[in-house]
């Protein structure tokens, strides 16, 4: 964990008050909503929140990337506030601090996973997190935090997370208890819900029963996923923000033009072949069938839910055709091509993989400074609030500081927008007598 950065030896302020609650019962939910969806209407600022799973800045940099260049939303913004280590109540403390640098409009949580303290499920660790995460979302009604997706917690990996309290089915019961929080909260309170939880514990239940239980899609330490993992993390986000997941339609026309829906340009069009320009990027993944997140696609519906980028083909005469994209050429069927295939589910590799990789490694890098500004920095403002009061000038200074702060965090989004440039690349029509 990074250390802090100490300004002045001066007590930190005080947490918000414990909101009066009634006792929260065993009863598990018996139906869980799999989400409920918001709106993100234009020039969003999106705050992205959790403990350290957040800060390990993989799924918040999948959301910020798939809502830019996949979804075609560059009016949005994207901060995230990953805390290792942190419960709900961590943020219900510093929240009102740390989000006055970007002033969200909306937010994402993922809290839970530390909040089930690593035992067995029992009534006083219900209490606590539902107290907990009632201040946040009470004190983000306050700041004007009008479109929140409450995200349940995820899940331990059901062969590496060990732990001498617990096994991974009764911390995943314990989870699945949180989740019933969050989703019984998200319908009174009129959010959103990410249900992260059954989003993973369903992959994985079938990813193990396809790769093996060596397979792990929590990470090793059974608590941190890797890349495979975070993606299906965000998929449980994406599904509730309000995307539609198609990306484009390309219809090429064997005895015609070939046309294209909004986000991409034909070039030119003959013979069964197309030039094109797109704005919008199909997402793209990294790793094979054996890790990576590409490997968790086969186990999730990802590409079925947001990644739809279609080819349609009119007028073959031949029963079969090769399709070539990018470097890579693959068959199908007439009635397929028809009714349209999905070039970013059928491709491996594509002409977007380049532009991705480096527009996500900005998104990256933009992200690895929101975590240094937050914890060694603006969260520690929270220190001097007498100080500020008796002395205006140290106020100035703090605020000037949060200023230049800001200003470091907007250029790198600057500079990784740059990155977000029309792909030219070519569908080619081959029948195949």
């Amino acid at each position: 964990m990074t250390t802090r950065l100490r300004l002045r030896p001066i007590l930190l302020a005080g947490l918000l008050a414990a909101l009066s609650l009634p006792a929260f019962s065993e009863t598990k939910t018996s139906t869980v909503p799999q989400g409920v969806g918001i709106k993100l209407p234009p020039n969003t600022k999106l705050a992205i929140v959790g403990d350290s799973i957040t800060e390990q800045k993989q799924y918040s940099k999948f959301i910020e990337v798939y809502l830019l260049a996949s979804a075609g939303r560059p009016d949005i913004k994207v901060f995230q506030y990953g805390w290792s280590g942190e419960r709900a109540g961590g943020f219900a403390a510093r929240m009102e601090n740390d989000l006055s640098t970007f002033q969200p409009t909306a937010m994402t949580l993922c809290y839970g996973m530390n909040d089930g303290s690593y035992v067995a499920f029992n009534p006083g660790i219900g209490n606590e997190y539902e107290k907990n995460m009632r201040a946040i979302l009470t004190t983000a009604a306050k700041l004007g935090v009008t479109g929140i997706v409450a995200g349940s917690p995820g899940a331990v990996d059901t062969k590496y997370y060990a732990s001498k309290a617990t096994g991974p089915d009764i911390y995943n019961d314990n989870l699945a208890h949180l989740r019933d929080i969050d989703a019984k909260l998200a319908a009174e309170y009129k959010t959103g819900f990410a249900n992260v939880h059954d989003e993973m514990i369903n992959a994985m239940t079938k990813a193990k029963a396809t790769l093996g239980a060596d397979y792990d899609v929590c990470g090793r330490d059974g608590v941190h996923p890797n890349s495979n993992g975070q993606l299906l993390m965000a998929l449980a986000f994406l599904k509730s923000l309000g995307v539609d997941g198609n990306i484009g339609t390309i219809t090429i026309d064997m005895k015609g033009n070939a046309t294209a829906s909004e986000g991409h340009k034909v070039l030119s069009s003959a013979n069964g072949t197309a030039e094109l320009e797109s704005t919008r990027w199909p997402f793209c993944f990294e790793g094979d069938a054996k890790g990576g997140s590409r490997s968790i696609l086969p186990f999730c519906d990802f590409n079925e839910k947001l990644n739809r980028y279609t080819l349609q083909v009119k007028n073959l005469s031949a029963p079969k055709a090769k399709v070539t994209w990018g470097k890579e050429t693959k068959e199908f069927t007439k009635e397929q091509l028809a009714s349209g295939i999905n070039l970013a589910a059928e491709f491996s590799s594509t002409p977007f993989d380049s532009a991705f990789s480096k527009f996500s490694g900005a998104v990256g890098t933009k992200q690895a400074l929101e975590t240094v500004m937050i914890k060694n920095l603006i969260t520690q403002f929270r220190s001097f609030a007498n100080d500020v009061k008796e002395d205006p000038e140290f106020g100035t200074a703090l605020e000037l500081l949060k200023k230049k702060m800001t200003v470091k965090q907007q250029n790198l989004d600057t500079e990784a927008r740059k990155l977000l440039v029309p792909v030219k690349h070519t569908l080619k029509v081959e029948e195949v007598k």
